[in-house]
């Protein structure tokens, strides 16, 4: 939703927000995060890419929300979050 103000005037206008990546998958294994971004699998190593989901319980790091528009990942149990532009840096 993007809200202008005209004259003071709420004037709200819906606008469906453009999707940046497709998050196929996203799972931990070991020390590692494998995500599925766009049909791309990455590897990442936590302690590389987040001190907190590398210090993390499963449960932490399993409790998350992936953005509607595809831009990044939210852990709230952690107040974590990561970019799917980062991540895709971090793997090269």
């Amino acid at each position: 939703m993007i809200i202008l103000y005209l004259n003071g005037i709420n004037t709200s206008i819906f606008k469906e927000m453009e999707k940046a990546y497709t998050i196929n998958e996203l799972r931990f294994e070991d020390d590692y995060l494998i995500i599925v971004v766009d049909n791309q699998m990455l590897k990442l190593k936590l302690s590389l890419i987040s001190e907190k989901l590398a210090n993390a319980s499963d449960h932490e790091r399993n409790e998350f929300k992936i953005s509607p528009s595809g831009y990044g990942i939210h852990w709230s149990l952690l107040d974590e979050d990561l970019s799917i532009n980062g991540l895709l840096k971090a793997a090269k």
